[in-house]
């Protein structure tokens, strides 16, 4: 199961004298319940696969063409990004597209057959509502993050939209209805969007409860959302019977949150079949291809994404196996390495969420990693679960990263209430920058310091300073976009000038990198102050061969002067690799 917040040993919690809640996942191999549904559908051949077809964005007619000479269809296509979901029952037919002049990356997108579903979608039903008689109390979770506090200054604009990529979302729920944007809802349920009214309804009950921790209306009964006045969109990217989320999925639900004007997505699952996948191989890469650039898309559209951690209590920061996947055939056990990742958590610029539970404590069950973990959020543990909507007006607990995932969107949709102009970079900025941070208990496993560790990131996210001013403001983070090679062997600046902040740097001054590099062991990082003092960030060790320095590294700056301009620099000691820095942030 890919659901973030529902594994075997993490069921959900309901507590006494709440609604019974399932898990939305019916009981049956997935395989089998596929074919039943495949027996229906006229037209629909056995064998039938998805594929991604990766090619240069602008016009994917040349590629679209191949996908027909080679025995395959095109379902749908997004030239934006270059890339084409294919169906196709032959089983060459990956390699013999790998073969066309101008495609990158061909891969399959699971390893079992495409429903029938596919072609002519069943519309989820519309649950029967239960009204409640439930007053809003103060639950432990949104007291954690000072919630309670932030709606006395600001419940969100409804300005606002978070979009809330899940298993759907009743959109008639007493908590949800006031705030519901139907007008921009929609399933990417097979890869294409299907614009049906309806079409976004929960098939399970998961995006549902998501959809009430991030703004559940404030109106006096039930439950409350972190960011009550903004606007919740469903993006159902879950199938039914088997409320899986392969990659076509994930990437359209990203090109729709792009082209749509979401200020934020919600992500509490992982892409199926594979909970990590590796860029050795060639299916597994071309999902990571596909679904990286539809983030990208997404993000250069304005969207912020934010994503659970996942629950296996497994380090992401050192990975070694992987027993789970394929999760919709038979698992098997693999070797893997830190170049795999499970995305979208770990794709550059998402925002990744580990879980506590009640008590400022991790919660036992959320994955880690130092350098991968950005922020924590309640996500429940044991008796102490995420209260939240679910599917009929009812209410109930779930525990988990998936949990957590939508608190910090929250926390960010009120980021951008305040600041109608921040970017994602400035949302994840200071997400991290006004999180409060959290020690590492006695726990070998938590590396790091207080201030930034594998547990908890840069700490827990506070819905009271995203509203009261206390963070960053305007005018005190700054960024440089700009593309600067770096070629082997060389040394190369970025810089960034800093205006209007009087006296000396922080103490605690942040430090955004995003440097893209084919072996980051060559790397050495530096900050140049505009004295020209050198601070530095990191000396990679030689034999780290992973991809790409994506981090926040905070400097002791309190002896410079703020204003002027301070530089990033960029030295590879060796040969054959190469690589550029994308971009770097200061937050003071």
């Amino acid at each position: 199961m890919s659901v973030a917040a529902v594994g075997a040993a993490l069921a959900l919690a309901t507590p006494a004298g709440a609604a019974d809640v399932d898990t939305g996942l019916p009981s049956g191999p997935a395989t089998a319940r596929a074919a039943t549904l495949a027996q229906t559908a006229a037209g629909w051949a056995a064998g039938t696969r998805s594929y991604l077809v990766i090619t240069a964005p602008g016009d994917t007619s040349a590629a679209r063409n191949a996908v027909t000479a080679n025995g395959g269809s095109v379902f749908a296509h997004y030239d934006t990004i270059g890339v084409v979901v294919a169906h196709s029952s032959s089983a060459d037919f990956a390699t013999a597209m790998r073969s066309v002049a101008g495609v990158q990356k061909v891969g399959a997108t699971r390893t079992s057959d495409v429903p029938a579903d596919a072609y002519s979608p069943t519309l989820p039903g519309a649950p029967a509502q239960s009204p409640t008689t439930l007053t809003e109390t103060a639950r432990w979770d949104m007291t954690r993050i000072n919630a309670d506090k932030a709606w006395a200054v600001s419940t969100g604009s409804p300005a606002v939209t978070v979009g809330v990529l899940d298993t759907g979302v009743d959109e008639r729920h007493q908590d949800i209805a006031p705030n519901f944007d139907a007008a921009d809802s929609v399933s990417c349920a097979y890869g294409k969007a299907d614009t049906r009214a309806g079409a976004w309804r929960d098939v399970g009950t998961h995006g549902t409860h998501v959809a009430g921790t991030v703004a559940a209306a404030k109106n006096g009964k039930g439950v409350v959302g972190v960011a009550p006045g903004v606007k919740i969109a469903s993006v159902r990217i879950a199938e039914p019977s088997t409320s899986m989320f392969f990659a076509e999925n994930t990437i359209c639900g990203f090109m729709w949150a792009g082209d749509r004007g979401f200020d934020v997505t919600n992500n509490s699952y992982y892409t199926d079949p594979w909970m990590f996948n590796c860029p050795d191989d060639p299916d597994q890469a071309a999902i990571i291809e596909g679904v990286r650039r539809a983030q990208e898309y997404a993000e250069g559209k304005g969207s912020l994404q934010v994503a659970a951690a996942g629950n296996s209590n497994y380090d992401l920061a050192n990975k070694r196996t992987d027993s789970s996947s394929p999760n919709d055939s038979t698992p098997v056990n693999r070797t893997i390495t830190n170049a795999c990742v499970d995305i979208p958590t770990e794709l550059p610029g998402v925002v990744t969420v580990a879980a506590m539970g009640n008590g400022n404590i991790r919660a036992s069950y959320s994955n880690f990693g130092r350098d991968v973990i950005d922020v924590a959020a309640p996500g429940g543990d044991g008796a102490s679960g995420v209260y939240s909507t679910l599917p009929g007006g009812k209410y109930g607990n779930m525990n988990g990263t998936s949990m957590a995932s939508p608190h910090v969107a929250g926390v960010a949709a009120l980021l951008k209430s305040a600041d109608p102009a921040a970017t994602p970079a400035d949302l994840r900025a200071r997400l991290g920058v006004q999180a409060t941070d959290t020690a590492c208990p006695s726990d070998s496993r938590c590396t790091g310091t207080t201030a930034k560790n594998a547990f908890f990131g840069e700490g827990q996210v506070d819905a009271l300073k995203a509203v009261g001013g206390t963070g960053p403001q305007p005018g005190r983070y700054f960024e440089n976009t700009t593309d600067v090679t770096v070629a082997d062997n060389a040394t190369v600046d970025s810089p960034i000038t800093v205006t209007g902040v009087t006296g000396n740097a922080p103490a605690a001054l942040k430090v955004g990198v995003d440097v893209k590099h084919t072996y980051r062991g060559d790397l050495v990082l530096s900050l140049v102050a505009p004295d020209g003092s050198v601070y530095s960030l990191e000396d990679f060790a030689n034999g780290d061969g992973a991809d790409n320095v994506v981090k926040t590294y905070t400097v002791d700056a309190s002896s410079e002067t703020a204003s002027g301009t301070w530089k990033l620099r960029v030295r590879d000691i060796a040969s054959q690799d190469t690589g550029r820095i994308d971009a770097w942030n200061l937050t003071f």
